[in-house]
Protein backbone atom coordinates (compact mmCIF):
# COMPACT_ATOMS: atom_id res chain seq x y z
CA UNK A 1 0.00 0.00 0.00
CA UNK A 2 1.42 3.50 -1.05
CA UNK A 3 1.00 6.73 1.43
CA UNK A 4 -1.11 9.24 -0.70
CA UNK A 5 0.17 12.48 -1.46
CA UNK A 6 -0.30 16.40 -2.26
CA UNK A 7 2.04 17.08 -5.06
CA UNK A 8 2.98 21.07 -5.93
CA UNK A 9 6.03 20.29 -8.45
CA UNK A 10 8.81 23.19 -9.15
CA UNK A 11 7.65 26.37 -9.30
CA UNK A 12 4.52 25.51 -7.24
CA UNK A 13 6.84 23.18 -5.20
CA UNK A 14 6.17 19.97 -3.35
CA UNK A 15 4.33 19.71 -0.71
CA UNK A 16 3.89 15.83 -0.11
CA UNK A 17 2.97 12.66 2.52
CA UNK A 18 6.12 11.52 4.23
CA UNK A 19 23.74 6.24 9.11
CA UNK A 20 26.58 5.36 9.92
CA UNK A 21 29.33 5.37 7.23
CA UNK A 22 32.75 6.75 8.27
CA UNK A 23 33.83 10.13 6.20
CA UNK A 24 36.55 9.32 4.03
CA UNK A 25 38.62 12.25 3.47
CA UNK A 26 36.33 14.49 5.19
CA UNK A 27 37.18 17.43 7.55
CA UNK A 28 34.95 17.88 10.15
CA UNK A 29 34.91 21.51 12.48
CA UNK A 30 32.29 22.47 14.64
CA UNK A 31 31.40 26.04 15.88
CA UNK A 32 28.46 27.64 17.93
CA UNK A 33 25.52 29.27 16.85
CA UNK A 34 24.95 32.46 18.45
CA UNK A 35 21.56 31.53 19.98
CA UNK A 36 21.96 30.36 23.71
CA UNK A 37 20.79 26.73 24.04
CA UNK A 38 21.34 23.68 26.23
CA UNK A 39 24.62 21.87 26.36
CA UNK A 40 24.54 19.22 23.05
CA UNK A 41 26.75 16.37 22.80
CA UNK A 42 27.89 15.73 19.55
CA UNK A 43 29.70 12.45 18.45
CA UNK A 44 31.51 13.06 15.24
CA UNK A 45 33.41 10.24 13.10
CA UNK A 46 36.83 11.74 10.40
CA UNK A 47 38.83 10.04 8.86
CA UNK A 48 40.85 9.57 12.03
CA UNK A 49 39.40 9.02 14.64
CA UNK A 50 35.71 9.33 16.64
CA UNK A 51 35.48 12.72 18.46
CA UNK A 52 33.22 14.19 20.87
CA UNK A 53 32.79 18.09 20.88
CA UNK A 54 30.53 19.81 23.37
CA UNK A 55 28.85 22.22 21.76
CA UNK A 56 26.05 24.90 22.49
CA UNK A 57 23.43 23.99 19.07
CA UNK A 58 26.61 23.02 17.57
CA UNK A 59 27.21 23.23 13.27
CA UNK A 60 28.91 20.95 12.12
CA UNK A 61 30.52 22.44 9.05
CA UNK A 62 31.91 19.54 6.84
CA UNK A 63 34.50 20.65 3.59
CA UNK A 64 35.09 19.07 1.01
CA UNK A 65 38.96 19.70 0.35
CA UNK A 66 41.29 22.61 1.82
CA UNK A 67 43.06 23.10 -1.49
CA UNK A 68 42.82 26.35 -3.49
CA UNK A 69 41.95 23.73 -6.84
CA UNK A 70 38.73 22.39 -4.70
CA UNK A 71 37.84 25.94 -3.68
CA UNK A 72 37.92 27.29 -7.25
CA UNK A 73 35.69 24.32 -8.05
CA UNK A 74 33.35 24.98 -5.00
CA UNK A 75 32.98 28.27 -6.13
CA UNK A 76 32.01 28.24 -9.15
CA UNK A 77 29.32 25.15 -8.53
CA UNK A 78 25.92 25.98 -8.31
CA UNK A 79 23.32 22.96 -8.10
CA UNK A 80 20.25 22.66 -10.26
CA UNK A 81 18.02 21.00 -7.66
CA UNK A 82 15.60 18.28 -8.59
CA UNK A 83 13.80 15.64 -6.12
CA UNK A 84 11.81 13.23 -6.00
CA UNK A 85 10.21 10.96 -2.93
CA UNK A 86 8.40 7.62 -2.23
CA UNK A 87 5.85 6.79 0.57
CA UNK A 88 4.92 3.28 1.59
CA UNK A 89 3.07 1.94 4.81
CA UNK A 90 5.46 -1.57 4.30
CA UNK A 91 3.89 -3.98 6.68
CA UNK A 92 2.64 -1.69 9.40
CA UNK A 93 -1.70 -1.84 9.43
CA UNK A 94 -0.92 2.26 9.22
CA UNK A 95 1.04 5.08 8.06
CA UNK A 96 2.58 7.44 10.67
CA UNK A 97 5.32 8.49 8.41
CA UNK A 98 4.94 12.29 6.38
CA UNK A 99 7.20 14.73 4.51
CA UNK A 100 7.71 17.81 2.77
CA UNK A 101 9.36 18.60 -0.54
CA UNK A 102 9.99 22.00 -1.41
CA UNK A 103 12.01 22.27 -5.05
CA UNK A 104 12.18 25.76 -5.29
CA UNK A 105 11.61 27.86 -1.84
CA UNK A 106 11.73 31.26 -2.73
CA UNK A 107 9.32 30.88 -5.56
CA UNK A 108 7.05 28.74 -2.28
CA UNK A 109 7.45 31.79 -0.04
CA UNK A 110 6.69 34.75 -2.40
CA UNK A 111 8.25 38.31 -3.49
CA UNK A 112 8.45 38.89 0.42
CA UNK A 113 11.25 36.23 1.19
CA UNK A 114 14.70 36.73 0.23
CA UNK A 115 16.91 34.29 0.26
CA UNK A 116 19.97 33.02 -1.50
CA UNK A 117 19.76 31.04 -4.58
CA UNK A 118 18.85 28.49 -5.41
CA UNK A 119 16.88 27.05 -2.51
CA UNK A 120 14.72 24.23 -1.36
CA UNK A 121 13.76 23.18 1.60
CA UNK A 122 12.99 18.84 2.73
CA UNK A 123 11.75 17.49 5.72
CA UNK A 124 10.58 13.96 6.65
CA UNK A 125 9.04 13.07 10.54
CA UNK A 126 8.61 9.81 11.59
CA UNK A 127 5.33 9.44 14.03
CA UNK A 128 4.94 7.03 16.90
CA UNK A 129 2.23 6.86 19.10
CA UNK A 130 -0.31 8.19 15.97
CA UNK A 131 0.18 9.72 13.09
CA UNK A 132 -0.89 13.12 14.76
CA UNK A 133 2.42 14.87 15.34
CA UNK A 134 3.55 13.97 12.08
CA UNK A 135 0.56 15.08 10.24
CA UNK A 136 0.65 18.47 12.74
CA UNK A 137 4.33 19.36 11.89
CA UNK A 138 4.03 18.42 8.20
CA UNK A 139 0.68 20.70 8.05
CA UNK A 140 2.21 23.37 9.67
CA UNK A 141 5.88 23.62 8.70
CA UNK A 142 5.91 26.43 6.58
CA UNK A 143 4.42 28.27 9.61
CA UNK A 144 6.65 26.89 11.61
CA UNK A 145 9.77 26.90 10.35
CA UNK A 146 9.43 30.22 7.67
CA UNK A 147 7.13 32.76 9.27
CA UNK A 148 6.60 32.04 13.18
CA UNK A 149 10.16 32.22 13.90
CA UNK A 150 11.18 35.20 11.87
CA UNK A 151 13.37 33.23 9.51
CA UNK A 152 16.60 35.19 8.33
CA UNK A 153 16.32 37.32 5.20
CA UNK A 154 19.86 37.45 2.77
CA UNK A 155 21.01 37.71 -0.65
CA UNK A 156 24.31 35.95 -0.03
CA UNK A 157 24.91 32.84 1.93
CA UNK A 158 27.51 34.14 4.26
CA UNK A 159 28.58 33.00 7.79
CA UNK A 160 25.93 35.21 9.65
CA UNK A 161 23.17 34.24 7.69
CA UNK A 162 24.03 30.53 8.24
CA UNK A 163 24.20 31.19 12.01
CA UNK A 164 20.99 32.70 12.04
CA UNK A 165 19.44 29.81 9.97
CA UNK A 166 20.64 27.50 12.52
CA UNK A 167 19.69 29.46 15.19
CA UNK A 168 15.79 29.64 13.65
CA UNK A 169 15.73 26.24 12.35
CA UNK A 170 16.39 25.31 16.50
CA UNK A 171 13.85 27.87 17.40
CA UNK A 172 11.61 26.09 15.32
CA UNK A 173 12.10 22.75 16.14
CA UNK A 174 11.06 23.84 19.65
CA UNK A 175 8.17 25.93 18.85
CA UNK A 176 6.79 22.81 16.82
CA UNK A 177 7.31 20.13 20.17
CA UNK A 178 5.11 23.06 22.49
CA UNK A 179 2.61 23.61 19.82
CA UNK A 180 1.96 19.83 19.84
CA UNK A 181 1.22 20.22 23.65
CA UNK A 182 -0.77 22.85 23.82
CA UNK A 183 -2.86 21.33 20.40
CA UNK A 184 -6.10 19.30 22.18
CA UNK A 185 -6.29 17.43 18.74
CA UNK A 186 -2.91 15.73 19.03
CA UNK A 187 -2.68 13.55 21.67
CA UNK A 188 0.20 13.37 24.26
CA UNK A 189 1.45 10.28 24.07
CA UNK A 190 1.76 10.99 19.95
CA UNK A 191 5.13 12.03 19.33
CA UNK A 192 7.59 12.42 15.64
CA UNK A 193 11.27 12.65 14.93
CA UNK A 194 12.21 15.03 12.57
CA UNK A 195 14.63 15.79 9.75
CA UNK A 196 15.03 18.85 7.54
CA UNK A 197 17.27 19.51 5.22
CA UNK A 198 17.58 23.38 3.27
CA UNK A 199 19.53 24.31 0.64
CA UNK A 200 20.73 27.81 0.30
CA UNK A 201 22.90 28.44 -2.58
CA UNK A 202 25.97 26.03 -2.39
CA UNK A 203 25.48 25.37 1.44
CA UNK A 204 23.58 22.71 2.70
CA UNK A 205 22.10 22.57 6.22
CA UNK A 206 20.57 19.16 8.31
CA UNK A 207 18.98 19.15 10.77
CA UNK A 208 17.76 16.30 13.11
CA UNK A 209 15.74 15.06 16.33
CA UNK A 210 15.48 11.25 16.34
CA UNK A 211 16.55 8.51 13.80
CA UNK A 212 15.82 9.54 10.18
CA UNK A 213 18.96 9.83 8.36
CA UNK A 214 20.73 11.79 5.56
CA UNK A 215 23.40 10.83 3.73
CA UNK A 216 25.00 12.53 1.24
CA UNK A 217 26.58 10.94 -1.90
CA UNK A 218 30.42 12.50 -2.54
CA UNK A 219 32.38 10.98 -5.18
CA UNK A 220 30.37 7.96 -4.61
CA UNK A 221 31.00 7.49 -0.83
CA UNK A 222 28.37 7.95 1.53
CA UNK A 223 28.95 11.17 4.07
CA UNK A 224 26.46 11.04 6.61
CA UNK A 225 24.82 14.67 6.84
CA UNK A 226 23.24 13.24 10.69
CA UNK A 227 23.49 10.62 13.77
CA UNK A 228 21.27 8.42 15.41
CA UNK A 229 19.57 9.64 18.13
CA UNK A 230 18.76 6.63 19.72
CA UNK A 231 19.49 5.56 23.57
CA UNK A 232 22.47 2.90 22.97
CA UNK A 233 24.44 5.88 21.36
CA UNK A 234 26.98 6.69 24.34
CA UNK A 235 26.73 10.53 24.51
CA UNK A 236 23.10 10.09 24.45
CA UNK A 237 22.86 7.00 26.88
CA UNK A 238 25.00 9.37 29.00
CA UNK A 239 22.62 12.70 28.56
CA UNK A 240 19.52 10.51 29.46
CA UNK A 241 20.74 9.14 32.88
CA UNK A 242 22.57 12.52 33.80
CA UNK A 243 18.56 13.76 33.22
CA UNK A 244 17.16 11.18 35.60
CA UNK A 245 15.65 9.01 32.73
CA UNK A 246 17.23 5.28 32.14
CA UNK A 247 17.54 2.97 29.38
CA UNK A 248 16.17 -0.53 29.64
CA UNK A 249 16.40 -2.83 26.48
CA UNK A 250 17.88 -0.30 24.31
CA UNK A 251 14.34 1.72 24.77
CA UNK A 252 14.29 5.03 27.01
CA UNK A 253 12.51 4.96 29.92
CA UNK A 254 11.66 1.55 28.76
CA UNK A 255 9.32 2.77 26.66
CA UNK A 256 10.73 4.54 23.26
CA UNK A 257 13.73 3.91 20.77
CA UNK A 258 14.68 7.60 20.48
CA UNK A 259 15.81 9.97 22.42
CA UNK A 260 15.14 12.87 20.75
CA UNK A 261 11.24 13.26 18.99
CA UNK A 262 8.81 16.20 18.72
CA UNK A 263 5.54 15.50 21.25
CA UNK A 264 5.76 12.67 23.31
CA UNK A 265 4.30 14.70 26.02
CA UNK A 266 2.98 12.44 28.11
CA UNK A 267 7.24 11.39 28.63
CA UNK A 268 8.50 15.32 28.83
CA UNK A 269 8.91 17.24 32.22
CA UNK A 270 8.38 20.70 31.74
CA UNK A 271 11.14 22.18 30.38
CA UNK A 272 10.41 25.82 30.10
CA UNK A 273 11.75 28.21 32.46
CA UNK A 274 14.47 28.64 34.99
CA UNK A 275 13.89 26.23 37.60
CA UNK A 276 12.46 23.55 34.85
CA UNK A 277 14.33 20.37 35.72
CA UNK A 278 16.26 18.71 32.13
CA UNK A 279 14.20 15.91 30.37
CA UNK A 280 15.61 12.74 29.28
CA UNK A 281 13.64 13.02 26.02
CA UNK A 282 14.41 16.07 24.14
CA UNK A 283 13.30 18.10 20.89
CA UNK A 284 16.76 19.85 20.72
CA UNK A 285 18.17 19.25 17.22
CA UNK A 286 21.59 18.49 15.64
CA UNK A 287 23.05 20.28 13.18
CA UNK A 288 25.70 19.32 10.06
CA UNK A 289 26.46 21.24 7.58
CA UNK A 290 28.28 20.85 3.84
CA UNK A 291 29.43 23.07 1.32
CA UNK A 292 28.07 21.62 -2.03
CA UNK A 293 30.63 21.44 -5.46
CA UNK A 294 30.44 19.39 -8.44
CA UNK A 295 31.60 15.96 -6.53
CA UNK A 296 28.34 16.09 -4.41
CA UNK A 297 25.54 13.90 -6.52
CA UNK A 298 22.67 14.06 -4.30
CA UNK A 299 21.37 13.68 -0.75
CA UNK A 300 18.97 11.00 0.35
CA UNK A 301 16.86 11.37 3.48
CA UNK A 302 14.82 8.51 4.88
CA UNK A 303 13.21 7.27 8.12
CA UNK A 304 13.98 4.75 9.60
CA UNK A 305 12.44 2.21 7.94
CA UNK A 306 15.31 1.87 5.53
CA UNK A 307 18.17 2.23 7.93
CA UNK A 308 16.71 -0.91 10.09
CA UNK A 309 17.88 -2.96 7.15
CA UNK A 310 20.67 -1.29 5.77
CA UNK A 311 23.71 0.68 5.49
CA UNK A 312 24.09 3.98 4.48
CA UNK A 313 26.47 2.60 1.69
CA UNK A 314 24.42 0.25 0.56
CA UNK A 315 21.16 3.24 -0.03
CA UNK A 316 24.13 5.15 -1.61
CA UNK A 317 24.99 2.48 -4.06
CA UNK A 318 21.23 1.59 -4.87
CA UNK A 319 20.12 5.01 -5.80
CA UNK A 320 23.30 5.53 -8.19
CA UNK A 321 22.65 2.50 -10.17
CA UNK A 322 18.94 3.91 -10.59
CA UNK A 323 20.20 7.28 -11.53
CA UNK A 324 22.52 5.37 -13.96
CA UNK A 325 19.66 3.99 -15.87
CA UNK A 326 16.70 6.26 -15.74
CA UNK A 327 18.26 9.69 -14.18
CA UNK A 328 14.93 9.93 -12.25
CA UNK A 329 15.27 10.59 -8.37
CA UNK A 330 11.78 10.04 -7.83
CA UNK A 331 12.13 6.10 -9.52
CA UNK A 332 15.09 6.27 -7.33
CA UNK A 333 13.51 6.70 -3.88
CA UNK A 334 10.91 4.21 -5.38
CA UNK A 335 13.93 1.85 -5.73
CA UNK A 336 15.04 2.25 -2.07
CA UNK A 337 12.21 1.52 -0.57
CA UNK A 338 11.29 -1.47 -2.64
CA UNK A 339 14.98 -2.54 -1.74
CA UNK A 340 13.92 -1.98 1.96
CA UNK A 341 10.70 -3.96 1.51
CA UNK A 342 13.34 -6.99 0.10
CA UNK A 343 15.01 -6.87 2.96
CA UNK A 344 12.23 -7.40 4.91
CA UNK A 345 11.45 -4.01 7.18
CA UNK A 346 9.37 -4.23 9.61
CA UNK A 347 8.24 0.00 9.60
CA UNK A 348 6.50 2.40 7.28
CA UNK A 349 8.88 4.24 4.91
CA UNK A 350 9.58 7.34 3.01
CA UNK A 351 12.59 8.46 1.15
CA UNK A 352 13.65 11.95 -0.59
CA UNK A 353 16.37 11.35 -3.09
CA UNK A 354 17.95 15.17 -4.02
CA UNK A 355 19.99 15.81 -7.16
CA UNK A 356 22.09 18.57 -7.15
CA UNK A 357 22.67 17.95 -11.12
CA UNK A 358 20.36 18.88 -13.72
CA UNK A 359 21.19 15.19 -15.05
CA UNK A 360 23.15 12.27 -13.25
CA UNK A 361 27.15 12.89 -13.86
CA UNK A 362 29.77 10.46 -11.71
CA UNK A 363 32.88 12.07 -11.12
CA UNK A 364 35.32 9.96 -12.85
CA UNK A 365 37.18 8.73 -9.76
CA UNK A 366 34.25 6.94 -8.75
CA UNK A 367 32.83 6.21 -12.54
CA UNK A 368 35.93 3.81 -12.86
CA UNK A 369 36.06 2.34 -9.81
CA UNK A 370 32.21 1.69 -10.67
CA UNK A 371 33.66 0.35 -13.91
CA UNK A 372 34.93 2.72 -15.56
CA UNK A 373 33.32 5.79 -17.69
CA UNK A 374 30.03 5.70 -16.22
CA UNK A 375 27.26 4.92 -18.93
CA UNK A 376 28.34 3.03 -22.00
CA UNK A 377 28.20 4.45 -25.34
CA UNK A 378 27.62 2.40 -28.37
CA UNK A 379 27.44 2.82 -32.13
CA UNK A 380 26.39 0.94 -35.60
CA UNK A 381 29.02 -0.03 -38.25
CA UNK A 382 28.20 -0.27 -42.03
CA UNK A 383 28.64 -3.78 -43.82
CA UNK A 384 31.25 -2.15 -45.46
CA UNK A 385 32.79 -1.21 -42.23
CA UNK A 386 32.49 -4.37 -40.63
CA UNK A 387 34.39 -5.82 -43.78
CA UNK A 388 36.92 -3.62 -43.06
CA UNK A 389 37.45 -3.96 -39.56
CA UNK A 390 37.33 -7.66 -39.66
CA UNK A 391 40.05 -7.87 -41.76
CA UNK A 392 42.76 -5.21 -40.15
CA UNK A 393 41.55 -7.88 -37.17
CA UNK A 394 43.33 -10.83 -39.39
CA UNK A 395 46.07 -8.84 -40.59
CA UNK A 396 47.57 -8.05 -37.00
CA UNK A 397 46.32 -4.34 -37.27
CA UNK A 398 48.67 -3.97 -40.36
CA UNK A 399 47.89 -1.44 -43.25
Amino acid sequence: MVAEAEVFHQSLPALEVQYRRKAKEVAVAATATATAAPPVILEEVSAAAEVEVLAVAADLDLRSSSSSEASTTAAEFVPFIRSGSFADVGPRRYMEDEHIRIDDLAAHMGSIFRCPTPSAFYGVFDGHGGADAAEYVRKHAVRLFFEDVDFPQASQADERFLEEVASSVRRAFLLADDALAEDCAVSRSSGTTALTALVFGRELLVANAGDCRAVLCRKGEAVEMSLDHRPVRAAERRRVEECGGYVDDGYLNGVLSVTRALGDWDMKKPTRGAAAPPSPLIAEPEFRRAELTEDDEFLIIGCDGIWDVMTSEHAVAVVRRGLRRHDDPEKSARDLVMEALQLKTFDNLTVIVICFSAEHRERPAAAAAAGGGGRLKYCSLSAEALCQLKSWIYDGGSG
